[in-house]
């Protein structure tokens, strides 16, 4: 039976080549890339579609070119990331069989894409919305450095790095599509990213622990968290989420709908609360290790989602 992490981790059944091959290298880049993955970028549209501008031409070339270059910027970090854990990684129950780790993909050519994917999405910032977009990707990619060298052996700071980049995302969305953003906005992105990530912590954890592998022999930090002060992570960051999306939610409604309420806002609340306890108790089952599956294949969570995108285009468009 095929576990979240494994398949995200885990090679195709069927390669497209013998290793070594041309086709093997390929298939290998290909999945090195974790397209899976780029479904965290979507947060670059979440900004302009609040703002209800996001039907607007030129504003939606801006989010589709932002969430782009953070596909190209994300997968530079995972070529880097990749080839600088190697090692590490052929220790781990599962991650011992990406590209890289497994020998199809070199450690150089790894490293050398990763490096030229990064600048190149910092180029392309500045190319489609000037220095703001560019320093919004020199930050993603310095806090990814910084997190590859060394931070991610650091307790706190590496849950912060990973979150810093959920944000990132978001606000490269506003600031691509010239979309000022909310303080409430921002608070609900942040610690809502730490929840994700505290939750996939915890099911990394567990995920070793089945597998009867030392934590601190694959990731560092692992051995530094214990379940209880990941939980608590987890509630802190889920009760800051809460109360900033409900005051973001009546922000939305006076400034859509001045001195006229119908209530759309508000009532994204509640789609909004009952998908994120679904989320806590996911996670403390010990099932966020790979958080983007509980996105694509767990229906109950997509059919919240589909709620809550309803109720908020009906306030954000039809007012």
């Amino acid at each position: 039976m095929t576990t979240p992490a494994e398949a995200v981790d885990r090679p195709d059944e069927h390669q497209a080549g013998p290793e070594g091959s041309p086709a093997a290298l390929a298939g290998g880049l290909v999945r090195l890339a974790r397209p899976r993955q780029w479904i965290k970028n979507l947060l670059v549209f979440v900004a302009p579609g609040a703002a209800g501008v996001l039907l607007h031409a030129t504003v939606l070339w801006h989010a589709a070119a932002a969430f782009g270059i953070f596909c190209l910027a994300a997968s530079g970090t995972y070529y880097l990331n990749d080839g600088l854990d190697a090692e590490a990684d052929r220790r781990h129950p599962t991650k011992r069989h990406r590209p890289v780790a497994a020998g199809i993909v070199p450690v150089p050519l790894a490293l050398t894409l990763g490096v030229v994917m990064l600048v190149a999405s910092i180029g392309l910032g500045a190319r489609l919305a000037g220095w703001h977009l560019a320093a919004v990707m020199g930050a993603y990619v310095a806090i990814q450095l910084a997190y590859s060298f060394g931070l991610k052996n650091e307790a706190i700071l590496d849950l912060a790095c990973v979150s810093a980049g959920f944000i990132l995302r978001a606000v490269a969305g506003g600031v691509a599509t010239s979309v000022p953003l909310s303080n409430w906005f921002l608070i609900v992105v942040s610690f809502g990213s730490l929840l994700v990530v505290t939750g996939k912590r915890s099911g990394e954890k567990q995920l070793l622990s089945d597998n009867d592998t030392d934590h601190a022999e694959v990731r560092q930090t692992l051995g530094l968290y214990t379940p209880s002060f990941l939980r608590t992570v987890r509630t802190l960051s889920a009760a800051v989420t809460v109360s900033a999306y409900c005051l973001w939610a009546f922000e939305r409604a006076r400034q859509v709908h001045p001195g006229h309420d119908p209530i759309w806002f508000q009532l994204t609340i509640i789609p909004f609360v009952i998908a994120l306890l679904h989320v806590l108790r996911l996670l403390d089952q010990g099932a966020g290790a790979a958080p983007e599956e509980l996105a694509l294949h767990d229906h109950r969570l997509q059919i919240y989602g589909v709620c809550w995108v309803a109720l908020f285009a009906i306030g954000a468009y039809a007012g």
